[in-house]
Order: structure tokens, then sequence, then C-alpha cells
């Protein structure tokens, strides 16, 4: 099946600016489409810090990062951070990974859920890391807005 690439952001609806107070004939009903972008990780590669192929736009509001785990983190800490940086604790930071999807959040930490909200002016690539190498096997899902703060 082929694929079709757009340069975004996409926004969809049928009426683009307010005129009027008539829902469903003018009022602006416009809004910004949902992006995911999945990849494959181990735990074994993520002992030391992996650089993942999911990149997110500049000024992408961060919906949810999601793991969906077939094989359980195991080993001493069975956990796993993930960030904008080698350090991966940018967005989230010590996950236990269960079999199942694993939610990974920013918690109560107002640093990491001002990145979700709006991820900066440059393109961010989302790193992983696990504190031991294990048999842990999943699928890293980031689900976003690109470039929300735009009209």
């Amino acid at each position: 099946m082929g694929k079709t690439t757009f340069s975004g952001p996409i926004r969809a609806g049928n009426i683009a600016n307010t005129t009027g107070t008539t829902l469903g004939e003018n009022v602006k009903n416009v809004g910004s489409v949902v992006m995911v972008q999945t990849v494959p990780i181990t735990q074994a590669l993520t002992a030391t810090a992996l650089g993942t192929t999911i990149v997110l736009p500049a000024n992408s509001h961060i919906l949810n990062v999601t793991m969906l785990n077939t094989v359980a983190w195991d080993g001493v800490a069975s956990t796993l951070s993930a960030g904008t940086s080698a350090t991966a604790t940018e967005l989230a930071a010590l996950t236990t990974m269960t079999v199942g999807i694993v939610n990974l959040t920013p918690g109560t930490d107002a640093t990491r859920a001002a990145l979700w909200d709006d991820t900066g002016t440059a393109d961010d690539q989302v790193w992983v890391k696990s504190a031991n190498t294990g048999a842990g096997v999943g699928t890293l899902t980031v689900r976003y807005i690109q470039a929300h703060d735009l009209p």
C-alpha cells in the first residue's frame, strides 16, 4: 500500500472562519490532526541511551507516550525513561515496564509538563533509556499535534 506525506501541520474542518453565531453554519470548527510515530525497541538496546527514529516537529503538543510491551522489562531495574536527549529523562522517567500498554507521563514535574505542552522551536528526537539490559520487548508510540500553537 502506498503512503502520502503532507508537510503539515494538517488541519481539518469545513468552516475556517467564524462570521456569525450559528453552529454548523458560520462558527469556525477547524482543528488539528493528531499525528503518531512508533518504533520497536528492546531493553537490551536501551541500557545506554538509544536515539529512536521518532522525531517530533517543532512546537508539537504531546498527547501521550506509550509502550506496548510483549515481553516485560526484567532485571534489577525494570524501568524505562524517555526524553529529547541522551539523558532520556526530559519527557518521562523511571516507568515500570510490564506486559501490555504502559503509559509514560511527565508526572507532576512542571518542566516535563511544559515540554509536553510545547516541544520548542526546533525538531526533537525521542531517546529512551533503561537502567539495565534484559529481555524486555515493546513498541514505543508517541501521539502529538504538530505545530499546535500556529493559528
